[in-house]
């Protein structure tokens, strides 16, 4: 597997291949890859959403990155240290990272009056390789792959609304 590309890992993410997730999670130099597939996944979104311009591109993709970087840490916390899961932050780092894949086809929302199917297509297609990335990473059922997801989502939300 080591002569797999960027790209041929976001498309095995992106069809749900536990084996790509495997990969992720225990190659400690893809770290550099799954940001660069947050950071290409905010770009797709913000040409999508027709804020196109390379002030509003770039933004969108660094707040990407710390966005990615804090839904890790609290991914861990509630993962690892709550539910009893078997992961390091850089674990759950590198496969929430190709979980997010799929917002490439962001993009596409561009299309009008298509826009908000594929907004809604792709964020649920990326809130299911979530739970898959969590539960790859973490060791534990799907079960509790999704408490972790949605407590986490619930932190998230809290924290976004306060500040």
């Amino acid at each position: 597997m080591a002569d797999r590309t960027l790209i041929s890992r976001m498309i095995g993410a992106a069809t749900f291949d536990l084996e790509t997730f495997e990969e992720v999670e225990a190659n400690e130099s893809l770290t550099g890859q799954a940001a660069l597939v947050v950071f290409l996944a905010a770009i797709a979104e913000a040409i999508g959403s027709s804020r196109s311009g390379l002030i509003a591109a770039v933004g969108a993709g660094i707040a990407a990155i710390f966005a990615w970087l804090l839904w890790a840490g609290i991914t861990y916390l509630i993962g690892d240290k709550m539910l009893g899961g078997t992961a390091t932050w850089g674990e759950l780092l590198r496969t929430l990272g190709f979980a997010q894949a799929p917002g490439v086809f962001l993009v596409l929302a561009i299309i009008p009056l298509l826009g908000w199917a594929v907004q809604a297509g792709v964020a649920l297609w990326m809130l299911g390789l979530g739970v898959i990335a969590v539960r790859q990473a973490l060791d534990f059922s799907t079960g509790k792959a999704i408490a972790t997801v949605l407590v986490g989502w619930i932190c998230l939300t809290i924290l976004h609304a306060i500040f």
